[in-house]
């Protein structure tokens, strides 16, 4: 058992990624396996033993008779249910793979519930929050947030998304009933472009850690931070586009139907659970759509660092990297 255990502890880097993260593929097979939303459904207990489990394989003690898939499912719960920078385990609503239950049900009732203002206000409302909530779990702990800050950005997305919804629903009255299905859509991008640099902007203002090619820290850079934000702001339009813009048309034409005209109380639900089936592939696929380590050319730097890093090590560091967040 004792070489057993010694082979797995030298052979095996449970921190190394199990698909090219160079490739959409890669990225994708990686992101399906930690965004899985069954993981919600893991006790507590079970979560912690992970950690336990990957944390004792970091430090080349892995437990006899540990096959490589125990240590792999160890790491697909630690990666799903804890902050990758501080080790914490993370509030359950803010966790990645709750996005698709949590997800299906919010957007499937913005989309059912768009033809009045109240219903609009609210519906907007609570997805903000939970925006927020996903958003500072998620949040690069490197840089903290102060509560002052996350309520400045939780209120400016929240308004931004009410005005942007309110205004279009205002507007769409006399344009055909599909435009008024989309406006939604436009309220959630609209929001996402303000919610997270919004919380994220001490990223912004103090710039984040920029290393070599083998995590050698270089500097701060706040140019890095604006492209990982725009990177993160793209992926979640991009999450929430398709379910938002191609289910409309679908219940669109659905509701033509008679037999849908007898059953609307039940387009509701249906809405909510194709919605489930848009984003059990979308969040995945949107999380996959950049590099997680994300790459900055050495001339798209700041002035003052761009100078330091050439001083310090000429010409051998072309690109520097950074994590982008989610």
């Amino acid at each position: 058992t004792h070489s057993k255990m010694a082979t797995v502890s030298l052979s095996f880097n449970i921190d190394s990624p199990r698909w090219d993260q160079s490739t959409f593929a890669g990225r994708l097979k990686h992101f399906l396996n930690i965004t899985d939303p069954r993981t919600v459904l893991v006790s507590e207990q079970e979560l912690d033993q992970a950690k336990a489990l990957v944390e004792g394989c970091r430090a080349g003690l892995v437990p006899p008779g540990s096959s490589q898939e125990q240590l792999f499912y160890a790491k697909k719960l630690y990666d799903s249910a804890f902050h990758p920078d501080s080790g914490e385990k993370m509030n359950l609503i803010g966790r990645m793979s709750f996005q698709v239950p949590g997800g299906m049900a919010i957007t499937g009732c913005m989309l059912q519930f768009y033809r009045t203002v109240p219903a609009v206000v609210f519906w907007q409302w609570v997805n903000q929050s939970f925006n927020a909530f996903v958003n500072y779990t998620n949040r690069n702990a490197a840089s903290p947030i102060s509560l002052r800050q996350i309520g400045v950005a939780y209120v400016t997305a929240t308004g931004a998304a009410l005005a942007t919804a309110v205004g279009l629903n205002l507007y769409t009255k006399r344009a055909p009933p599909l435009l008024a299905r989309w406006v939604p859509f436009a309220a959630v991008a609209a929001a996402n472009c303000v919610n997270i640099p919004m919380m994220r902007q001490q990223e912004i203002i103090n710039g984040i850690t920029v290393t070599d090619e083998n995590n050698n820290e270089l500097g701060c850079s706040r140019r890095a931070a604006v492209k990982g934000i725009a990177q993160v702001v793209l992926s979640r339009i991009t999450m929430a586009a398709p379910g938002m813009i191609i289910l409309p048309i679908i219940m669109e034409r659905l509701e033509k139907f008679t037999f849908m005209q007898r059953i609307r109380v039940l387009h509701g639900p249906l809405q909510v659970l194709l919605c489930g089936g848009f984003l059990l592939f979308m969040v995945p696929a949107a999380c996959a759509l950049f590099p997680q380590r994300c790459s900055l050319a050495l001339d798209d730097l700041e002035v003052e660092l761009r100078d330091s890093i050439k001083a310090k090590h000429g010409d051998k560091v072309p690109y520097v990297y950074f994590n982008k967040g989610l």
